[in-house]
């Protein structure tokens, strides 16, 4: 008896994912509770566990969009393999490849027999062809996605036509001019649709300033290997902007606010959401009640989802619910930069890179690592006194970075 696997729910605003890659071959055999293939959300990247052991059957293939719910593939019953025993199915692999265009002849009544894959199913309809005029060549006789992409619409008859002119050749072009297509990801979907629902359903205004990071490079200097040394981590500038942004939102809490509805939601905490490049986009994990945490832990705590990002093992409830974002363009060189706000949130703080530049110090010009830094915010939620202040005190923390220790 077969069990279907089918994709699970992830998440209330969640209705479809992405198959973004099998972990495992159809015919292997795989144990309970071992990862067999990766989905893909417009939120995050989860992996499917089998739900009981067996011979792993494949139904639907990479690349395909999946409805919560849909079967992705079925566990037969069959024990392990023993010895150099391979599956049954990595034995019809290595048969002839006309051995597979021949299973629905050979298996008449197979159910699989003539049934597209969801990702066939949606190019047939495009491209108005009947499913039943086509001869699958996958598992069964199945549709394959490639079955039809292959497909074409079968010519009407017409009667013959006078011979036209025959048109000049294309005048060739020097230099490659190839293009490439690639399908979005549901992340990269998502992100679109998110930065155009921002920009078009807030205020949102930007205000700069910039920062002497003088201080904190003295800092780090004096106690970097004494800090790693007791701590096991080093000493980043995140720690030093994340203690500071989280002291600024308590003086000015409007910054740390949002809208639900027709309500102004306050926050006591500052659940500070990190931008961080990942292999398939930015997402923006979430440091959990950070106000309250010393400059190791943000250390550790920036440092353990950034891995995770890294290695899409990021959860939905590690991507959601932050209060305030930072976000750091200066790794990649941005000099200065308006930042969109990630909503709910009404506001974001910009770093961007240090550079070296004249500065006046007390009547003398000196040379100083300076950095730029910017507040995008929702002026239908913060004022413009709020939203200064707020970036001005931001900027007294980290110029004084005793400051953040002894909290005034």
């Amino acid at each position: 008896m077969s069990l279907e696997i089918k994709v699970p729910t992830v998440g209330e605003s969640i209705t479809e994912v992405t198959l973004s890659q099998w972990l495992k071959q159809d015919g292997d055999y795989v144990e309970m509770d071992e990862n067999i293939a990766e989905l893909e959300s417009d939120k995050a990247t989860f992996e499917l566990p089998a739900e009981k052991a067996g011979i792993l059957r494949i139904i639907a293939q990479e690349g395909d969009t999946l409805e919560i719910g849909a079967v992705v593939c079925t566990i037969e019953e069959g024990g392990a393999p023993t010895g150099d025993a391979k599956p049954a199915a990595a034995e019809e692999k290595a048969s002839a490849p006309a051995a597979t265009a021949n299973v629905a002849d050979e298996n008449p009544d197979s159910y699989a027999a003539g049934t597209a894959s969801p990702a066939a199913a949606k190019i047939l309809r495009e491209k108005g062809i009947d499913p039943a005029t086509i001869k699958g060549t996958g598992k069964e006789g199945r549709i394959t996605k490639e079955d039809a992409e292959k497909a074409q619409v079968a010519p009407k008859a017409v009667a013959p036509a006078k011979e036209a002119p025959k048109a000049a050749a294309p005048v060739a072009v020097a230099g490659s001019r190839n293009e490439r297509r690639e399908k979005m990801t549901s992340l990269r979907k998502t992100i679109a649709k998110r930065l155009v629902s921002v920009k078009n359903e807030t205020a949102m205004l930007t205000t700069f300033n910039e920062v002497n990071v003088q201080p904190i490079m003295d800092l780090r200097a004096k106690y970097k290997d004494t800090f790693k040394e007791k701590h096991g981590v080093g000493l980043g500038f995140m720690s030093f902007f994340t203690k500071a942004v989280t002291t600024a939102l308590k003086e000015w809490p409007a910054v740390n606010a949002r809208i639900e509805e027709n309500e102004l939601v306050y926050s006591d905490f500052a659940d500070i959401s990190i931008a961080v490049s990942a292999p398939k986009g930015l997402v923006v994990p979430v440091l959990r009640n950070a106000e309250s945490m010393s400059l190791h832990e943000i250390e550790k705590g920036i440092g353990a989802l950034a891995v995770k990002a890294r290695d899409n093992k990021l959860t939905i409830d590690e991507m959601t619910g932050g209060t305030f974002t930072i976000t750091n363009g200066g790794v990649f060189g941005s000099m200065m930069s308006t930042p969109i706000i990630n909503a709910p949130q009404s506001a974001i703080l910009g770093m961007h890179n240090i550079i070296q530049r004249p500065v006046a110090e007390n009547g003398q010009v000196v040379i100083r690592p300076m950095m730029y830094i910017a507040l995008s915010y929702d002026h239908r939620v913060i004022d413009g006194r709020e939203s200064v202040s707020f970036l001005v005190r931001v900027k007294q923390l980290l110029e004084d970075p005793a400051r953040l220790l002894l909290e005034v």
